[in-house]
């Protein structure tokens, strides 16, 4: 047996397990759908799915390890967990930005943070951030964060021009 992936982080959909995978494997690269898992018969009395409906899917997103429950209804994503997004460039930046916010709601984008269509928060964070936000000098700090605080998707070429100024 491989080497097993110690915390896996799991998403709780009522019935959009199998479409939000293929959604963000098809975003991310190094990212497949592993496993489709579907209910039986039995437990149907407790789970309430009908048999053969998709139960789990296990997929990897740039390689790390996730898993997609069909659990029904009863709970929904909040902001209290989020997906940090790292990237290099600005073209990282707008790509997964423009991906992930398809279709989600943009009254919850601000500083980078996004909910993505299913209602899963995402921050897509330039690497060069922490490094702007926590300069020696205390004045440009301020005024990056300042200016980041206005931003819904961070544009690293605006945060720069402050940082220089």
């Amino acid at each position: 047996m491989g080497n097993i992936q110690k915390i896996t982080p799991n998403f709780w959909f009522d019935n959009q397990a199998e479409e939000a995978a293929q959604f963000y494997t098809s975003i991310f690269d190094d990212s497949e759908i592993v496993k489709v898992s579907r209910y039986l018969n039995e437990g149907q009395e407790i789970h309430g799915q009908s048999e053969g409906a998709v139960m789990t899917v296990d997929f990897k997103l740039n390689g790390q390890k996730f898993v997609a429950l069909n659990g029904g209804p009863q709970f929904k994503f909040n902001e209290a967990i989020s997906f940090i997004v790292h990237c290099a460039t600005q073209e990282e930046v707008d790509y997964y930005w423009d991906k992930l916010s398809e279709g989600g709601d943009e009254s919850a984008q601000q500083c980078g943070w996004l909910k993505d269509k299913f209602g899963v928060s995402w921050q897509i964070i330039p690497d060069i951030l922490p490094e702007l936000l926590s300069s020696s000098d205390r004045d440009k700090s301020e005024k990056v964060m300042k200016e980041m605080l206005q931003m819904k998707k961070i544009d690293i070429n605006l945060l720069k021009e402050v940082d220089q100024a």
